[in-house]
């Protein structure tokens, strides 16, 4: 087989930029939220948004009632958090940018308005929940005697433990005042809750999306206290003592806070990789979908996509494996990094220039760990000439992977995905194009 040409190359990467723009719109809410958004209600409309879809979910309803259904505003009102970078202008409805992943007092002060606002409604209003990924940072309110940096501390660690998102959720619930059916809780008054998410995490678990803070909370007291636990988490005194406080423990299924809510997916990190699927389709690939809620360390998730991109090669396949999920980090470096550019480098090492085979990695936000910027990049981008390339500029990628360094690498290279903020979020979209 002769080398690729460098035209070759280069359409190879416009066709993985094309892919993941497309999963990405099949996700937003501009596309999916409306079909979903109940009829106007007769009294008033109180709209809470968070998370990194916060913005443009609030903008999208706010439209659609004022503009096309003549809703006055003395009806509509509300209050919507996202991280900084992702808001929207949203006519009637407040909006606040917070910190993410790593909360700050910006999202303190906003959900304590959040709190008050759904406590005050009344048996004629109807409460509209507009939920996505990012809402657990921005919708943050530590119970008990726990302070913002004592519950950022804890958050950070969990993060360089390589928890999975679940287990991080489990944590954070019964250190909340909002999440884990709270909010619900707080809104028990209202003539109906509804929630309307955009699901980020694996197997689309309300209980999961921003730490469920309009459903039943499955997770206990004692399930927190074994993952802080088993991750080695210092729990300042405060902590400790909410989470040996079975009074704290969060609501279940059967409290009659849950008696008039109602909770209704509207886009899922399938619905992004469908999209992408439909694109190679289009471009001659066979779509290989290889799951919408992969879990595991990256880089050996990595590992075993690479085996099957060669497996495929030496098959003569002309194919695009497809694959989502949020994968994890256990950091152990000082570099930096997410999971996206963490899989994509050692996608680069384990496929050590395989020629015509190229990748793409990318968190369906736009930012892929990094330092909490909306300048963050999304993930990272890969071919047959990723190695070469680094070594030219002197870079060791193996040392690279070890230290957590997989930005310094792609943006040494200018192989960051930069899609900025998206303003949605159905996780990560890993695309492998062979043949």
């Amino acid at each position: 087989m002769t080398a690729p040409t460098a035209p070759a190359v280069r359409q190879a990467r416009a066709l993985l930029d094309a892919l993941l723009g497309q999963a990405i719109a099949a996700a937003h809410p501009e596309k999916c939220l409306a079909p979903h958004l109940p009829r106007p209600p007769s009294g008033r409309l109180i709209i809470l948004g968070a998370g990194k879809a916060g913005g443009s979910m609030a903008a999208v309803a706010s439209r659609f009632y004022r503009e096309e259904h003549g809703v006055p505003e003395a009806r509509i009102l509300g209050l919507a958090v996202a991280r900084h970078g992702y808001g929207e202008a949203a006519p009637g409805i407040r909006m606040v940018e917070a910190g993410h992943p790593v909360p700050d007092e910006a999202g303190i002060a906003a959900t304590r308005e959040a709190l008050r606002i759904a406590s005050e409604a009344g048996p004629e209003d109807e409460v509209l929940v507009l939920l996505s990924g990012g809402g657990s940072a921005n919708w943050i309110a530590p119970a008990g005697d726990l302070t913002l940096s004592e519950k950022q501390a804890i958050t950070r660690a969990l993060l360089r433990s390589g928890a999975p998102i679940g287990e991080i959720n489990t944590v954070r619930k019964h250190l909340s005042r909002i999440k884990g059916g709270r909010l619900a809780v707080a809104a028990r008054n209202a003539r109906s809750l509804l929630t309307l998410a955009i699901s980020d995490v694996p197997f689309d678990d309300p209980a999961v999306i921003a730490s469920g803070p309009t459903v039943p909370d499955p997770s206990t007291l004692e399930q927190a206290r074994a993952i802080c636990e088993r991750r080695g988490i210092p729990l300042p005194e405060a902590a400790r003592r909410l989470l040996d406080d079975p009074g704290n423990e969060t609501p279940k299924a059967g409290d009659p806070a849950f008696a008039r809510a109602a909770y209704r997916i509207i886009a899922r990190p399938i619905d992004a990789l469908e999209a992408a699927r439909a694109g190679a389709i289009a471009a001659g690939y066979e779509p290989v979908m290889l799951g919408a809620d992969l879990e595991g360390e990256a880089r050996e998730v990595a590992a075993e996509h690479a085996d099957l991109a060669r497996k495929a090669k030496a098959e003569g396949r002309r194919v695009a494996l497809i694959s989502g999920g949020e994968l994890t980090v256990t950091i152990r470096g000082e570099g930096h990094g997410g999971p996206n550019q963490e899989y994509a480098l050692a996608l680069a090492i384990a496929l050590d220039g395989e020629a015509g085979i190229r990748g793409i990695a990318a968190d369906t936000d736009g930012t892929d760990g990094g330092r909490g910027e909306a300048t963050d990049p999304a993930g990272g981008l890969v071919d047959e000439t990723t190695l070469a390339r680094a070594r030219a500029a002197g870079l060791d990628p193996a040392a690279m992977l070890a230290d957590n360094d997989s930005t310094r690498f792609f943006e040494t290279i200018g192989d960051l995905v930069r899609p900025g903020p998206t303003r949605t979020n159905v996780n990560d979209c890993r695309i492998i194009l062979v043949g």
